[in-house]
This record gives structure tokens, sequence and C-alpha cells, in this order.
């Protein structure tokens, strides 16, 4: 019996240079595509298509639909909205010529001013060159605003005032190194998911980019502040993880009648220490985590008995909660910390506080699910989620095709991109940068 014949041409190794030029060919496709996906981004992002169900924003939408970490994703669309107005480094990525890792360097300083320089420095040199001279730039920028920082230190100020409606109003006049570590705090504290930002992938940058201006920043900067003082409370206090300790975490003095904390009360509001009133719907939310007192008064407002304090949700139970839900629940939601114990059947209405009638929520999604029309039922499936119209919203992303080489290179060239071999190669012979001479470029741009 014969044995087959092999065909020598079959074992033989691809022409090393043949696999260089595909490899650099295709990066070049990768990266054009890459600048179609970051136009799409913001294009999306501005029409608010992320808009729900209970999304925070275009990067948490990434997040739960392309897998994208947290800071990867605010990343690409911090960068998505600065290609808006940098038309000569936009048209370069377009085409493929300059990696995201570039565009992204240069978009933390990049200006029309400035903007041929940079792309010149980007064609010419590697992402290290250009991370370093972007670096280097905003170290001297640095420099310059510590030097004025003994001017600003005696105006430094906080001061805050209660308004009519009883809203704190804030204001603040603090040091250049005072604001970067009180607004990185904030920012910080605007994210629930901090691993995520720890395990941030090696194409994105060291610092968070702060979400988009069509995500309401400013009131997410204010949910930020409240989660670092209810940091400080937890830390100051028992020394227990701020996801155990609940309604622990500080006390705020609410005043509200059985009636008020009913789902068919009567009662609109209840009235805080301060004397400010919240509605009776806010009034339930921070009733489901919470020390609850037992004070009789009379008319006059004398008190007549005061009961022991108890907790709405024993030490025990939220234990068992945390370590069953492991942080919100809600669909797409990845927070794990400051998050709240709710009773799907509020405790005022009769509902039991018992393991298959609570859930854990984050304190954006426990707005949405009390004051925001949002619903949430158990099953023996988990909890389910309903948005305000009665739509249940889906536990995980629909999946869909991804696509692939061939057809990624069709659709570039079928829009008039013509990617070769040597498109993204840059055209640095070698040479070593002079640092201080790009930096001084840069400089006299301003």
């Amino acid at each position: 019996m014969s044995q087959p014949t092999l065909d020598p041409a079959a074992s033989t190794p691809r022409d090393l240079h043949e696999i260089e030029s595909e490899i650099t060919e295709l990066a070049a496709h990768i990266h054009a595509a890459m600048y179609r996906l970051l136009e799409l981004v913001r294009e999306f992002d501005q029409r608010e298509g992320w808009g729900g169900p209970g999304l925070k924003s275009c990067a948490h939408w990434l997040n739960w639909k392309c897998g994208i970490g947290l800071g990867a994703a605010r990343e690409k669309v911090r960068v998505a909205h600065a290609l808006k107005d940098l038309p000569k480094i936009s048209d370069a990525f377009r085409r493929g010529a300059i990696s995201f890792s570039k565009v992204r360097a240069v978009t933390r300083v990049a200006t029309p001013e400035n903007e041929d320089y940079l792309l010149m420095i980007a064609r010419h040199g590697t992402a290290s060159h250009v991370e370093r001279l972007v670096k280097q730039y905003r170290k001297v920028k640095r420099i310059e605003a510590l030097e004025q920082e003994n001017q600003r230190h005696a105006l430094r100020e906080l001061n805050w005032f209660v308004d009519d409606d009883g809203s704190y109003v804030f204001r603040a006049r603090l040091t250049p190194e005072q604001g970067e570590r009180v607004a990185r705090a904030i920012e910080a504290a605007c994210d629930e998911n901090d691993s995520d930002l720890k395990n941030v992938p090696a194409e994105t940058s060291d610092a968070p980019a702060v979400d988009p201006a069509s995500d309401p920043i400013a009131a997410r900067r204010a949910d930020g502040l409240e989660r670092l003082a209810d940091a400080f409370f937890a830390s100051a206090g028992t020394g227990e993880s701020p996801a155990v300790t609940g309604g622990d975490r500080c006390t705020i003095n609410l005043h509200a009648t059985p009636d008020t904390l009913a789902a068919d009360g009567e009662t609109a509001d209840a009235e805080l220490e301060s004397g400010a009133r919240v509605s009776a719907e806010t009034s339930r939310r921070l009733a489901c985590d919470c020390g609850i007192v037992h004070w009789h008064e009379d008319e006059a407002g004398s008190a007549l008995d005061v009961g022991r304090k108890t907790r709405s949700i024993p030490p025990a139970i939220r234990r068992a909660l945390q370590r069953r839900d492991q942080g919100c629940r809600f669909p797409g939601c990845t927070a794990h910390k400051y998050v709240d114990a709710h009773h799907i059947t509020h405790w005022a209405d009769g509902g039991e506080t018992k393991m298959d009638n609570l859930v854990l929520l984050c304190r954006h999604h426990h707005r949405l699910v009390h004051e925001g029309g949002y619903g949430v039922r158990m099953t023996a499936a988990g909890p389910k989620f309903t948005d305000p119209t009665g739509r249940t919203i889906p536990p995980t992303a629909e999946t869909r095709s991804r696509g692939n080489v061939i057809t990624l290179k069709r659709q570039n060239r079928g829009i008039g991109l013509d990617i070769g071999p040597e498109t993204t190669i840059p055209l640095w012979e070698g040479e070593r940068m002079d640092d201080g001479m790009a930096v001084e470029g840069l400089l006299q741009l301003e």
C-alpha cells in the first residue's frame, strides 16, 4: 500500500516579508476602523442613544454592550469628542496613518493651533515618542502652575448656606493642588466600580477620563461628593466596609409619619432636621435601609414617647445579601460599593425583611426604582427589572455578529481608503528625539 506524497509547498513557511506586510496593512485597517468606531460613538453619545434602561453614560453603555472596561470606554468617549475639533489628526486617523495609541496621547493636549505640530510628531515618531512629548509638555505646564500656588493659597475658602427650598449650596475656592485632589476624588467617586478603574487596559491612559458633557456631569459630581462623605463616615465609624454598613454610614434625621412611608399614603413629604422637606417617595427610599426610631409626638410637636433605635435590615441579613448579590443587581451595572439594600415590597407596606424581598442597588439605580418609575420583582431566577413603560429590561446585552477581517478591508476600501502595508508605519528612521526642542516647539504654539 503506497504512502501519500506530501506537497513540499504546503510545509514551506510563508515569507517573513509577506507576513510583515499583512500585519502592518491589517493594523492600518484596524486604525481606520477605530476612527469609524469613535465617530459613531460621538454621534451616539451626542444623541444620547445610550439613555436607558437606567444607564448612566455612554461609557457604561460601551462597558455593557461592547465588553469594554469602564476606564477604556471613558477614554474612547473622550477621544471621540476631542477629534471633533481636530480635522487634520482626524483625517490621518481615518486613513489608518496613525494609531489609536498616538491619537489618545495627542488629544490630551491638542488644539487647533498645535495640531499640525503634534501630527508631524505622530507621523515621524513612535507612540513612545508621542507619549513622552505629551507627558513632558504637561509637566512644564504643571511647573508654571506651581509657581502661582503661593499667590492662590491665601484665597482658599469653602462656604455653604441652605437655600429657601432646603437645598445646600456650596461655594469653594481651592488652590490648584487642593482642587486637583478634590476633583479627582469626586471623579473617582462618580464611578462606583473601583476595580474597573484599577484594571484599565494597556491602551488607556493612567488617569481616568471624565464622562462627556452629554451626561449631566454636575449632577454626577454632586453624587460623587456624597459618596466621599459616605466613605469618610464608613472609615471613621465601625471600620466595616461601606457595602456592609448600609444605613449606618451616617445619621440623617428624617421625620416621617407612617402615612408618608406607605405606598398608598396621602402625605406628600417629610422633614429633615434642617427643616428642608423631601418627597414621600424619597422618604421611602431613605427608609429602605436605615435605622428607625419610633417617635410619638402630640399636635404641638412635643415628644410623648421615644422608642429604641432599630435597624430596618439586621447586620446578619445585610451580610448575607451582600454575599449573594455582590453589588448592584440592575442590568448592566457593575457598582459594588456604596450600595443600598432595597425592600422590593417596602416594610412600611408590610414587606418582610428577608432575602427574597431584598436586592442590592447602587444609589443611582435605587433612586430610579423609587423616584424614576422603574420596577423590580423577585423571581426564581433572580430580580427582574422593568422600565417606566413596564417593559422588562434584559439581564444581558444582545449578541450580535462581530464581523471579520475580509469585511473590514472591504468596507474601508468601499469608502475610498487606500490602505497598504506602508500606511501606518512611522517615518522615524531611528534618530533620537530632542525632548527639549520638541517641548519648546509645542510651547511656542500657545
